[in-house]
C-alpha cells in the first residue's frame, strides 16, 4: 500500500503492508466458544494486528526499509471495505505487481471486488481529503514533517494525498474501477514541490465541486448490496472451513420468497 502502491515511492519511503486473515472458526463464531449472546460479556478475540516501525536492515543493499503492517480480520476488512473506507478500498486495486502473498480466498475477493462499490465512496473520500487539507493547515510538523515543510514551505506528502484522494474517487464515480497508478507522475511532480499551496487549494476546491455533480450523475448503486456482500463472506468462510452448515443457517430461495410474501401480507 501507500507510496508504493500509489508508483510514488522513493527509496527512503516505508513500506506500507496490509492483509487480512481468516481468524480460527471460534473467533468468527462465537456460541462455539460456548458464549450466550446478550448473557455472556462477548468479547471480540481479533480484529486486527498492527506494528509500525519494523526495520529490515538487509534491505535495499544494505540501505535498510521500515515497514508498517498492518492485518485485519477478514470480517473487519469487509465491514471498512463495505463503508467504502479509502485505505482499505483502496487494497482491493493495487497493481499486481503489490501481492506479495495471495491465497486463492484473496483472489476471489478481489475478483469479486467491485461489490463493495457505492456512491458511498464520495462522502468517505471527501472527508479524508478534507482532513489532508486541515492538517496542511493546522497540524505542527515533528521529525520528517519539518523538514519537508522547512524545504517546500508545506507539507507536500499530505498535499499529494489530497490530490490522489480525488482522483481516485472521480475513476470509481465515472468509471466504477480504479487504477492507483494512473496519475503518478501528478502527485510525483506534487511531491518533489513543484505545485504551490495556493495552485493545492485551488484544484482541492474546483475539484471538489465537480465532483459533487459527477456524484449525482454517478451510475454506482446508492449503497452496497449488503446480502451479496454477505454471500461473498460466507463463501470465503467455507472454503476455509469447509462445510459451515452446522454453525450458521444459509436461506433458500425457498426460505426468501416466503419471508418476502409473509412481508407483504403483514403490510396489506
Amino acid at each position: 500500500m501507500g507510496s508504493i502502491a500509489y508508483g510514488v515511492s522513493n527509496d527512503s519511503s516505508d513500506m506500507d503492508v496490509y492483509g487480512f486473515s481468516i481468524p480460527p472458526k471460534e473467533i468468527i463464531f462465537p456460541h462455539l466458544r460456548g458464549e450466550i449472546l446478550g448473557f455472556d460479556e462477548y468479547e471480540i478475540k481479533f480484529n486486527q494486528y498492527q506494528r509500525h516501525h519494523i526495520l529490515d536492515k538487509s534491505a535495499m543493499n544494505g540501505a535498510g526499509r521500515t515497514y508498517d503492517v498492518t492485518i485485519y480480520s477478514i470480517v473487519k476488512y469487509f465491514k471498512m471495505l463495505l463503508e467504502n473506507n479509502p485505505n482499505i478500498i483502496d487494497s482491493l486495486f493495487v497493481p499486481r505487481n503489490c501481492i506479495l502473498h495471495c491465497t486463492s480466498i484473496g483472489e476471489l475477493v478481489r475478483e469479486n471486488r467491485k461489490v463493495f462499490l457505492h456512491k458511498g465512496c464520495w462522502q468517505k473520500f471527501k472527508g479524508y481529503a478534507y482532513g489532508q487539507i486541515h492538517k496542511i493547515r493546522t497540524k505542527n510538523p515533528e521529525g520528517k514533517r519539518k523538514d519537508i515543510i522547512a524545504e517546500f514551505g508545506y507539507d507536500v506528502k499530505f498535499a499529494y494525498h489530497v490530490v490522489r484522494l480525488l482522483n481516485e474517487v472521480e475513476q470509481l464515480l465515472i468509471e466504477q474501477d480504479l487504477d492507483l497508478t494512473r496519475n503518478a507522475e501528478q502527485l510525483k511532480a506534487i511531491r518533489r514541490g513543484e505545485w504551490s499551496l495556493e495552485q493545492l487549494e485551488n484544484y482541492f476546491t474546483k475539484k471538489a465541486n465537480e465532483l459533487e455533480s459527477v456524484y449525482l450523475h454517478s451510475q454506482l448503486p446508492q449503497k452496497a448490496n449488503k446480502d451479496n456482500v454477505r454471500e461473498l463472506l460466507l463463501n470465503c468462510l467455507e472454503q476455509h472451513y469447509g462445510s459451515i452448515d452446522s454453525v450458521i443457517v444459509k436461506p433458500n430461495n425457498a426460505t426468501n420468497a416466503l419471508a418476502k410474501i409473509k412481508g407483504i401480507i403483514e403490510n396489506l
